[in-house]
């Protein structure tokens, strides 16, 4: 077990592993020899700074067991290399895929650490000779990486916008491949997929991923919860996180525990006739 003093007594992840994995998930560790809902996302899957993430709300609600594969900060290259992900998917009465950034993986432009994918590693050697006055030897992570690239030429970083997205598209189809089963999408943010804005520092996740996006892999998937959380929901959701002083600029990234509440009660309807 892993406790994390986050203030207010100790927060209980039940941290876990399966199968051959090296990444540490959220618990209580679930058995995978009976039936199950496997579920697959970044940070608000996995309820950091939060009792109840919509997972255990799910679970609670559908009498089923769910397994909660979130990871801090995942991109979709976590997902998609793991090796024990798609193994305990594909053993998934179905699997819930909350829809991430496009932001935290490795693309032709540059490369994030295979675990921690908001942890920039290297810039390829085409990304340099585009950008031949950034020095990005003093950044660690992709938001202040595109931040720097942005204010450095806008109209240059349309190009990494680009491959953003063709990257997105191409990891996204080959996941949803790779988890062998009914898959179903969620769309946990602030804005609708329609709504995307162009990117700046502080825009919202997930970053570049819009309505277009999501029609093209829409087909391969049975189904999509929707979940637009207001700037009121957020606020009050807030309230809810467990975390201490050192914690709470990390905390304020999070929708929230309305917003996870939604998120279970969105998935609800879309499951119930699935499983």
């Amino acid at each position: 077990m892993t406790y994390e003093n986050l203030g207010g007594g100790a927060l209980d992840y039940y941290s876990c592993r399966y199968g051959k994995s090296k990444l540490l998930f959220r618990g209580p560790r679930r058995k995978l020899d009976q039936p199950y809902v496997a579920v697959v996302g970044g940070t608000e899957t996995y309820g950091k700074f939060m009792e109840r993430p919509y997972p255990a709300l799910l679970e609670a609600r559908l009498g089923a067991p769910f397994v909660n594969l979130g990871c801090v900060n995942a991109g979709l290259d976590v997902m998609f290399n793991d090796p024990a992900i798609p193994e305990i998917c594909s053993g998934a009465w179905l699997t819930v895929l909350q829809i991430t950034g496009a932001q935290n993986m490795s693309n032709r432009f540059y490369s994030v650490h295979p675990r921690r994918n908001d942890r920039f590693l290297r810039a390829s050697n085409l990304l340099k000779t585009i950008y031949r006055e950034v020095d990005f030897s003093d950044i660690n992570f992709t938001r202040h990486l595109l931040k720097t690239l942005w204010e450095a030429s806008p109209d240059k970083f349309t190009m990494v916008e680009a491959e953003l997205k063709e990257a997105w598209l191409g990891r996204m189809k080959g996941l949803i491949n790779r988890l062998d089963g009914k898959v179903v999408l969620l769309w946990l943010a602030d804005h609708a997929p329609g709504d995307a804005r162009a990117f700046a520092p502080d825009a919202p996740d997930p970053l570049f991923v819009d309505a277009e996006m999501l029609n093209e892999v829409r087909p391969m998937v049975a189904g999509l919860a929707e979940v637009v959380v207001s700037r009121a929901e957020i606020e009050a959701g807030r309230a809810g996180l467990i975390h201490d002083e050192i914690d709470a600029p990390a905390a304020q990234a999070s929708l929230g525990v309305v917003a996870q509440a939604r998120a279970a009660e969105a998935l609800e309807q879309v499951l119930e006739p699935l499983l």
